[in-house]
């Protein structure tokens, strides 16, 4: 073995190694280097079983007689370079291959079907290239497969019962293609699949119930494609870890026996969809939930207070929904971000067994009991939430240490709980576009690690806590179209870089930065004594019979004024007359024409 990996090795590939049969080779891995050229070996090497030129810089094409220079090579990784053209057919006939990754370079056209009907290959992966064509055609005969990833292609076609073939598929990924049709019954039959990513396709109908008999399934990704219907029960998928519902056309209620059993899951993506009613008590069960996306439905009613049993959530997304009544004190109570380092729950792990050998997947790395060889595997599961005014997507590693909490764009009312100021670890907080009204809590001056603050389009009043400015990750803040008054807080540390915008509609606030100054009397007259009774009402409010009794007045005002213009002027008078009587002729003549072209239409 020579294992020249993760150096800054730099040059043309070396080629002649791969032609060397007097060197007692069997695995050469070049992984992670900055070695440029093509991969031409001019003479066959019978003795090379394992090469990995994996994220270099190669580039061309691969020389059509490929499969007779590496022979009887085991594992062959060209992933993440710059390789470009059609796949030589001659890699079918690379009788003892088993694995092949050429993910993450521009290959184009089909897959050879040649490749496509070998009998050995247990793990394929062709992601992030540009191959088309239908995949799981006549054709396809690989009935020994345990790991096929197909993502981020244009592959067309459906899922068809060609893949009935192989039993003992474990992943299966066909994320980001053109595929289109029905996800097929048949598929309750694969029951040794652990991943199954179908999002970001044309994939429409329902999803089939027969999907609940995965007993070993931990990753379902449908989103993003058309399905619709109501959600079956996926009680029975007591390991699933991660849930990805998002972005179809599910309509109907959340089923109250959706998830009961699925105590080990993860994240729960069912946002933009059409699912209306209340948040089932069951999503209270899943005790090991980190993220709950609902975002984009219609669901109504109080925000549960079964939600706070979901003590480990780190990021909560109900937005754009149709919530209502008051926001729970008990949020405050959940952790949002509060969670050891050394607790790595988005770090993707799968087993994947061939023969007598085990080798974990795990981080990207295999690593195996006989050989080292390193490939592969990426993290899995992309998560979107609003944060600092933009969608941004997180996905792997980075979701152990993001926290969030969305509850924009709903119809809650009342004030700001006070216990949301001990959230002291998480990081964007959302809660804007609703009718919330009272202070805003001074609390919040605790939220230590908060990035994001959105507080506009509210009904909130009284001063802006000074002690905001001494949260030092602030870059993001708005308290704009409230009812806020007082002195918009000094201009340092991260307030520093705030201008007017994030005060905005705000008309009784005041300071430099609005360009408006803070005296006594617009303060009391915006805050009289708390003594007074008067206190008690908004500046907003109207006293009904001041304004009815200004209004009858103006308007009886108005008319005796021009009475008396008409009365002292005989011209005016004139004229006026004359416009009343044109008036009534117009309308006279109009309605007679409009009649007589009625009656003429109806006898036609």
């Amino acid at each position: 073995m020579l294992d020249l990996s993760h150096n800054n090795l730099t040059g043309s590939f070396p080629n002649w190694l791969l032609e060397n049969n007097t060197i007692l080779l069997e695995s050469l891995l070049w992984r992670n280097n900055s070695l440029k050229g093509q991969l031409l070996p001019l003479k066959p090497n019978i003795r090379i079983r394992t090469l990995d030129a994996s994220h270099n810089q190669l580039d061309g094409e691969l020389q059509e007689s490929l499969g007779h220079m590496i022979p009887n090579i085991m594992i062959l990784n060209l992933s993440k370079n710059s390789f470009q053209g059609i796949l030589p057919s001659s890699i079918a006939e690379m009788s003892f291959l088993w694995l092949l990754d050429l993910s993450n370079n521009n290959f184009s056209g089909e897959v050879p079907k040649q490749l496509l009907a070998t009998t050995d290959l247990r793990f394929l992966r062709v992601s992030n290239n540009k191959f088309h064509g239908e995949i799981f055609s006549s054709d396809f005969n690989l009935t020994n497969f345990d790991c096929l990833y197909l993502d981020n292609n244009q592959f067309t076609g459906t899922l068809s019962n060609v893949i009935l073939r192989n039993p003992e598929l474990e992943v299966l990924d066909v994320s980001n293609n053109y595929m289109s049709g029905e996800i097929p019954s048949f598929i309750g039959n694969m029951t040794y699949l652990m991943e199954l990513m179908l999002g970001s396709n044309s994939f429409n109908g329902k999803l089939p119930p027969e999907i609940s008999r995965l007993q070993w399934l931990e990753f379902l990704d449908v989103s993003q494609n058309a399905f619709s219907g109501t959600l079956p029960s996926l009680e029975n998928l007591g390991g699933l870890k991660h849930l990805h519902l998002g972005r179809n056309i599910f309509t109907g209620l959340i089923p109250k026996d959706f998830l009961n059993s699925s105590s080990e899951l993860l994240a729960l993506d069912m946002r933009d969809n059409r699912l209306f009613g209340n948040v089932p008590n069951s999503i209270s069960r899943l005790s090991k939930l980190r993220i709950l996306l609902l975002r984009g439905n219609f669901l109504s009613g109080f925000i549960p207070n079964h939600l706070c049993h979901l003590t480990k959530i780190s990021l909560m997304d109900l937005s754009n929904n149709s919530f209502s009544g008051p926001i729970p004190k008990c949020f405050g109570f959940i952790q949002f971000g509060e969670i050891k380092k050394d607790h790595n729950f988005f770090r993707p792990s799968i087993s994947f067994r061939y023969g007598w050998s085990s080798r974990d997947i795990y981080a990207g790395h295999i690593e195996k009991y006989w050989e080292y060889f390193a490939v592969i595997l990426e993290e899995t599961g992309e998560v979107e939430f609003v944060t600092k005014n933009r969608l941004d997507s997180y996905r792997g590693e980075i979701l152990n240490i993001m926290s969030g909490l969305d509850l924009s764009c709903n119809n809650l009312t009342g004030e700001i709980p006070n216990e949301l100021g001990m959230l002291n670890s998480i990081h964007a907080l959302n809660l804007s576009h609703n009718q919330l009204k009272g202070p805003i809590p001074k609390s919040f001056s605790n939220l230590s690690q908060i990035e994001s603050l959105d507080l506009s389009y509210n009904k909130l009043s009284g001063e802006i806590p000074p002690e905001l400015v001494e949260l030092n990750f602030l870059a993001v803040f708005s308290v704009a179209h409230n009812n806020l008054s007082g002195r918009v807080p000094d201009m340092k540390a991260q307030f520093g870089t705030f201008d007017e915008r994030n005060y905005e509609d705000n008309p009784f606030l005041c300071g430099p930065l609005l360009k408006r100054k803070c005296n006594t009397s617009i303060e009391l007259s915006y805050s009289p004594p708390e003594s007074s009774r008067e206190s008690q009402a908004k500046w907003y409010d109207i006293d009904h019979v001041v304004f009815f009794a200004s209004f009858i007045t103006s308007y009886i005002m108005i008319l005796l004024g021009f009475a008396t213009i008409l009365y002292i002027n005989p011209y005016w008078r004139q004229r006026w007359l004359y416009f009343i009587e044109e008036c009534i002729y117009s309308c006279y003549y109009f309605v007679l024409d409009t009649r007589s072209k009625l009656l003429a239409y109806f006898y036609n």
